[in-house]
């Protein structure tokens, strides 16, 4: 009997050929029988589509019909798969249905949609060429293949758009460097939203600059101030507006021009690494999220700086007539991502106190 036969061996017998027949057409009416049942679950609904599978697996297993035949199994179970979102074992599939039949035009466009839906690209569209080489006029696979190209496309400029935000980025970054600023974490960040400085063609940095009273800590808020200019032209600037409409909180009219100063508090806040600061100059832009590295030298790591001298978190005065960029590469100013100031009047009660280093941050 053939069921007793061993693997491989060849019938000797008209009796044992006749047995090998009777079970060659009985695997193969089981898996057409398979595969129509798998059909029918898949008519039936996304419920049914891991019933499907189990039929067109049995079927394959039966591993008694043509390549032909086995192609389509092998795509049937590629397209439940793709609609199951198991992308990758639809690929795997439709890789078995074409090995099998390289005309099966159904396999190239799931293996095609499945890597779309994947993102591989490449992949998708190699698949799409091949089966139009088979069938040109496919308008299944043409179209998707238009699609493929677009996202390409987009892809592209995406990518381009990364590649300008980030070498933007690490100029900024070694421009800090060259100048020996000293970034820090975000302060304030509530009332400057995600304002951050730009290098401009000539190679000058252009500031937000947050002005704090510490009176009421209200704000006033530079757009741009360029660390060549000094501080008193912007001063001067803010003063002509108060002349003619006074702080509403300014009772005493003490916020006069020849009145206020300009502070900084030196040695507080926490120092940035270099990979730290760039994380921060891509925030809010179309690399937000992506891993840059930052070609330099060894890169320190994030640090806090509180110097165990006496002039830890001293009020230093800001000199009208010196630059931006003068004040803010002072080795005892952190620049809190942002310069930021405070203004103080010589004729306010606070004056006194804030001097004396009794004032903090409310």
């Amino acid at each position: 009997m053939a069921l007793l036969m061993a693997a491989g061996s060849e019938p000797q017998t008209d009796r044992e050929r006749e047995d090998l027949d009777a079970i060659a057409a009985l695997k193969e009416s089981a898996a057409i029988e398979l595969k129509e049942q798998g059909n029918k679950y898949v008519k039936m609904g996304k419920k049914h589509y891991s019933d499907a599978i189990d039929c067109y697996s049995r079927a394959i297993s039966q591993n008694s019909l043509s390549d032909s035949d086995q192609s389509v199994l092998f795509s049937n179970r590629a397209h439940v798969n793709l609609m199951l979102g198991n992308y990758r074992r639809a690929i795997s599939d439709a890789e078995e249905a074409i090995k099998l039949c390289s005309t099966n035009v159904k396999a190239y466009y799931r293996a095609a949609k499945a890597a779309f839906l994947l993102e591989l690209l490449m992949e998708a569209e190699s698949f799409c060429n091949r089966g139009l080489e088979q069938f040109p006029s496919n308008e299944e696979v043409k179209q998707l293949s238009v699609q493929i190209d677009s996202r390409k496309k987009e892809c592209e400029h995406h990518k381009t758009q990364l590649s300008k935000v980030v070498e933007t980025a690490k100029e900024l970054a070694s421009a800090f460097k060259t100048r020996g600023l000293k970034l820090g974490r975000t302060m304030y960040q509530e009332l400057t939203g995600v304002k951050k400085p730009i290098l401009d063609k000539n190679g000058f940095l252009h500031w937000p600059v947050l002005l704090l009273y510490p009176e009421t800590m209200s704000s006033d808020f530079i757009e741009e101030f360029c660390e060549t200019d000094i501080f008193s032209a912007h001063l001067d600037l803010i003063s002509f507006f108060y002349s003619y409409s006074t702080l509403p909180w300014d009772k005493e009219n003490a916020y006069t021009r020849e009145a206020i100063e300009l502070y900084y508090q030196a040695n507080t806040g926490v120092v940035l690494s270099k990979k730290k600061v760039l994380e921060y100059l891509l925030q809010g832009t179309v690399a937000s999220h992506s891993e840059c590295d930052y070609d330099d030298d060894k890169d320190e790591v994030d640090h806090t700086e509180i110097p165990s001298s006496s002039s830890s978190g001293k009020w230093i005065k800001v000199n009208e007539k010196k630059t931006l960029n003068d004040i803010l590469k002072q080795s005892d100013y952190i620049i809190p991502a942002i310069p930021v100031f405070f203004v103080i009047s010589k004729r306010s009660s606070l004056y006194k106190e804030f001097r004396a280093g009794n004032w903090s941050h409310p």
